[in-house]
């Protein structure tokens, strides 16, 4: 049991070096997956999933869920702030499915106008807008 608590501890340092890595940029499940399996580090898809279900729960990530026909994306937000605290809707463009993330004043000015105008706490982490990206138009 003590060299099984061990190597989780590895595992969750390791995963923590990564997602420090791609800071600012969203990521899957997948892309982790991915990530370690080119490394030909051990680590399974399942504790993938585990670990980062369990960095959501501590507020060291965010999970984000555009909708049903994508997979979950996430984003490292740190160890020192709480995923609460993070002001940010998402676009989905309709034609080629990319997911982008936008945090910037005028979201926080929309919120608080939607708040104190018309009563109605926006979720950020469930908003999403549809159009089509830079690329697409």
């Amino acid at each position: 049991m003590d060299s099984k608590q061990k190597y989780k501890t590895k595992q969750r340092e390791i995963m923590l070096e990564y997602l420090k890595s791609v800071q600012g940029v969203h990521f899957t499940a997948r892309d982790v997956c991915d990530y370690f399996r080119e490394r030909g580090d051990a680590i399974g898809q399942s504790t993938v999933y585990r670990r980062l279900e369990s960095l959501v729960d501590e507020g060291i990530i965010n999970k984000y869920i555009v909708d049903g026909s994508s997979p979950a994306c996430f984003e490292y937000v740190g160890e020192e702030k709480h995923a609460d605290s993070v002001s940010c809707v998402h676009f989905k463009c309709e034609k080629c499915g990319k997911v982008i993330h936008l945090s910037c004043s005028e979201i926080e000015e929309l919120q608080a106008h939607l708040l104190s105008e018309h009563r109605f706490k926006l979720n950020p982490v469930r908003t999403v807008f549809y159009g089509l990206c830079e690329d697409c138009l």
